[in-house]
């Protein structure tokens, strides 16, 4: 049973009618008769108003303005805006907050397709989703649905794709302003810097705000990871396009660019200009390497104190790239460290 229903009205075109209201009646007492009962949150999706303009039709939303659906509709949330990217996200950002994961989207079939398209998009493998074919009639014909081709080609994904990374775009940040934390010990030669929690999109409390890894085992989903990225990479002034993280291991293997990359490594070295790397970390230590001397970097992912046992990967990588110890600068973040080692102690007393 889902956990979650969606009722796609976005598609249809109403008139005013009272044999249409009557149909929307009957077709929302369905809904609620079948799924009321399990179902956490019950959801209608439609535009914003009731001249709301979609490739040349009027769709009439305003449900609420509609006599005898009033009482009914406050046992469903509405959710109306013209954009489907605003709207779909808006659903997500409320079936998050519940924590719910099972949902059945009721949509007419012509729309089945595009809806799919948006889903892909925004949500990821940790939701499942099932469909129902949305009928609504009635005697006289009221209701009617568009003719869109229940097809999507190249160039409708990538206006679907576009059309989510305007409205994610548009968002303000979760948490704050976008923090960049620089090391003195780093020459002016490399870019770089460490981030913190804010200035991202990312609303899951576990991710907020600011997350740069996607994995289809989690709730952000990859569009907003890449929107926090074109975030960083304005702030910073580095290509995203030319971005590369480590594969995390848990391990001391090191990509020195250039070479075969490995399936995974908790180390990046370079001597390539205009590249930049990264080593993600939640509770680990991320550090960063440098030699001015032979203009070569490196990051390395780290889960003991970066002045004892963490450098080893980076370090190895370095010599490796032809650099020398005594060359070597390192920068890390010691105090979220030292907070890391009070806490611990504060559980252990």
């Amino acid at each position: 049973m889902a956990e979650a229903v969606l009722i796609d009205f976005f598609g249809l075109k109403f008139n005013s009618q009272k044999n249409s209201h009557q149909a929307l009646l009957k077709t929302l007492n369905a809904v609620r008769y079948h799924h009321a009962a399990k179902a956490k949150f019950l959801c209608i999706m439609c535009c914003n108003n009731i001249s709301c303009e979609r490739n040349g039709a009027n769709n009439n939303c305003e449900l609420e303005a509609s006599n005898g659906l009033s009482t009914l509709l406050r046992e469903f949330e509405t959710v109306s805006n013209p954009s489907m990217a605003a709207s779909l996200y808006t659903i997500k950002q409320k079936i998050d907050e519940k924590n719910l994961s099972s949902i059945k989207v009721i949509v007419p079939m012509h729309r089945k397709t595009l809806l799919k398209a948006f889903i892909d998009q925004l949500f990821t493998n940790v939701y499942s989703f099932e469909f129902e074919d949305l009928q609504v009639t009635s005697g006289g014909g009221p209701l009617k649905q568009s003719t869109e081709i229940n097809m999507i080609t190249a160039q409708e994904i990538e206006a679907i794709q576009n059309e989510i990374q305007t409205y994610l775009r548009s968002l303000p940040a979760v948490k704050g302003e976008l923090t960049i934390i620089t090391s003195p010990l780093i020459s002016d030669t490399f870019l770089h810097g460490f981030t913190t929690r804010t200035g991202g999109i990312s609303y899951i409390p576990t991710l907020s705000s600011f997350n740069l890894f996607s994995s289809s085992k989690r709730r952000d989903p990859k569009v907003v990871v890449q929107e926090n990225l074109r975030r960083l990479g304005n702030a910073a002034g580095f290509n995203v396009e030319k971005f590369y993280r480590i594969k995390t291991d848990h391990a001391n293997d090191v990509w020195i660019m250039g070479r075969k990359e490995p399936e995974s490594y908790d180390g990046i070295t370079t001597n390539q200009r205009g590249v930049t790397i990264a080593a993600l970390a939640a509770d680990c230590i991320p550090i960063v390497f440098a030699d001015p001397v032979r203009k070569a970097c490196g990051v390395a992912h780290s889960e003991r104190h970066p002045a004892r046992e963490g450098t080893q990967a980076g370090g190895v990588g370095e010599e490796e790239a032809g650099s020398q110890r005594r060359n070597l600068m390192q920068g890390s973040i010691p105090k979220l460290w030292d907070h890391a080692l009070s806490q611990r102690q504060t559980l252990n007393d």
